[in-house]
C-alpha cells in the first residue's frame, strides 16, 4: 500500500484503521481542512466506518509532527488540520466554521516591524475572519 511508508515514517504501525485514515486523508485532489470530529465523520460517512477518535487524533498529532499536516488553531478551543502544507492564507467563515484558501497572489506584502533577538521569521500566514 502507498501509505505504508508514509504511516512508519510518522512511527505509527500501519494498522488497517490507520491506512483507512489515509485514504481520506490523502486520496483527494482539493486541499481539505478539518477537524478531529469533521474527519471522524467523513471516515463514517466516505468508508461506513468508525475509527475511536483517540486513533484519529494520535494519527493525525504524528502526521503533523512529521510535516504530512499542517496545524492551524483558530482560537483557544478550536483547531484546523490542512492537508496543504505550504505557507499560505485563509480565511475563516465564523457562521460556518469553514476555513478556506487564500491565494498568497491575493495578499499584498506584509511589513512586519517587531522583531525577536534571536529569532527569524520561518512564515508569515495570514488567517482572514469572516462573519454576516
Amino acid at each position: 500500500m502507498k501509505y505504508i511508508e508514509k504511516l512508519r515514517n510518522s512511527g505509527l504501525r500501519p494498522t488497517k484503521q490507520r491506512l483507512q485514515i489515509c485514504e481520506v486523508l490523502f486520496d483527494t485532489k482539493q486541499t481539505f481542512h478539518f477537524t478531529i470530529n469533521d474527519l471522524a465523520k467523513k471516515i463514517k460517512d466516505q468508508l461506513d466506518n468508525r475509527i475511536s477518535l483517540a486513533t484519529i487524533y494520535n494519527t493525525v498529532h504524528a502526521f503533523e509532527k512529521k510535516g504530512y499536516l499542517k496545524q492551524i488553531p483558530i482560537n483557544s478551543n478550536q483547531t484546523y488540520f490542512d492537508t496543504n502544507i505550504s505557507d499560505h492564507h485563509h480565511f475563516y467563515d465564523l457562521n460556518e466554521e469553514k476555513l478556506i484558501d487564500l491565494e498568497n497572489s491575493d495578499v499584498g506584502p506584509i511589513n512586519i516591524k517587531r522583531k525577536i533577538n534571536g529569532k527569524k521569521i520561518k512564515s508569515v500566514e495570514v488567517l482572514v475572519k469572516l462573519e454576516d
